[in-house]
């Protein structure tokens, strides 16, 4: 039976936050394994029972790196080091196409060896990464690409006029132990701690980057507190020097306390302004009772089921279409988006990592 290996160019676990780090902790964290190894460089602590083949990050190997501009040379040193030629291997490698095109630039004139290797790329973008003839040697060299979303599997079908890999689709899932709806009592109670027990509150949370439209919705606000006095927009993840009317700036916050911002706010806003590849904090909003109001790029609206858990925006780089529906909750006061407890939690994406595993070990026989 081949044995599975992880490629991270993280750590594991990743102290840091991160969506795909977050689910492969949830899942060495669990109980049904399938993944036998790790390559990665030295973290501060390990997973149990799980086999790591540690990569060099020392001063030599740095000048190593610096001088043949090889900067995946040792991970596939310490890959091949752990191999046993009379063994297969299911490789699992995530986002990191550099990784791959060293692994294929390498195993070119290796024939025997690329045969022991089955290789899964987990992709957690949206759009094809290359243009159609460009990609022609990466999806005849990997065997599987794993997306998040059958949306961006319709746009890679669209794209490529030739794709010899097979395709499997894993959506991203939570902890659904942290991230709850709470009771009425306790909310209010909440509200009450932080200030606001008179307030509707909005929540935006992500990295400060153009992409992800803070900026956007920080002009939505200004246009929005000039009607309306009991809304407040909670900012995570951005820490900006500018006094704003009802904007609070929260800065980074540690994953394990995000689930109480997320239960105090009552609506949350996905102002994307790209092709998102799935969204993990809508997800993390929509279980912890909130209302969400998201761009309706990418793989976001599958993740929506298309409108049925919250409100699409069609148009996500006009500014009067998130006015008139934030203006549209604010007005009817929406109760709480009802969501399945089963949807989009870790135990899901657990099983459904093993079956993908698990098929792999049935082609690979």
């Amino acid at each position: 039976m081949a044995k599975v290996i992880l490629i991270s160019q993280k750590p594991l676990p990743y102290h840091n936050i991160g969506s795909w780090t977050t689910m492969y902790k949830n899942y060495f964290e669990a109980n049904n394994v399938n993944i036998d190894a790790i390559v990665c460089q030295e973290p501060k602590n390990r997973f149990n029972n799980i086999e790591y083949y540690i990569v060099p990050n020392n001063f030599i190997t740095k000048v190593k790196r610096r001088i043949t501009k090889k900067p995946h040379q040792a991970y596939i040193d310490t890959l091949l080091k752990n191999l046993n030629p009379s063994e297969k291997y299911i490789i699992q490698v995530v986002d990191n196409f550099g990784f791959v095109k060293a692994l294929y630039t390498y195993l070119r004139t290796k024939k025997r060896l690329r045969n022991q290797l089955y290789i899964q790329f987990f992709y957690h973008g949206y759009p094809p990464f290359y243009g159609n003839f460009e990609s022609r040697w990466f999806f005849e060299f990997i065997d599987e690409m794993v997306l998040l979303t059958h949306a961006s599997y319709l746009e890679h079908k669209q794209m490529y006029t030739i794709l010899p890999c097979l395709f499997s689709v894993l959506h991203n899932g939570i902890d659904t132990t942290k991230f709850y709806k709470i009771t009425k009592e306790h909310k209010e109670e909440l509200k009450l701690k932080h200030q606001v027990e008179n307030k509707m509150v909005f929540l935006w949370c992500s990295q400060d980057r153009s992409k992800k439209g803070l900026d956007l919705m920080l002009y939505v606000w200004k246009i929005l507190t000039k009607k309306y006095n009991d809304i407040e927009l909670w900012v995570i993840g951005a820490k900006r020097e500018m006094l704003l009317n009802n904007v609070r700036f929260f800065g980074k916050i540690h994953n394990d306390e995000l689930p109480e911002y997320y239960q105090v706010s009552d609506c949350y806003l996905f102002p994307a302004l790209n092709q998102e590849g799935f969204g993990l904090t809508i997800i993390e909003a929509l279980h912890c009772g909130n209302h969400c109001i998201v761009s309706a790029l990418g793989g976001i609206p599958e993740v929506m089921q298309f409108g049925k858990l919250g409100t699409l925006i069609e148009n996500p780089h006009f500014i009067d279409e998130w006015v008139a529906a934030i203006e549209a909750y604010i007005v009817k006061q929406s109760s709480e988006t009802e969501i399945n407890l089963n949807l989009y939690t870790k135990e899901n994406w657990i099983n459904g990592m093993n079956e993908i595993i698990s098929k792999a070990k049935e082609i690979f026989s």
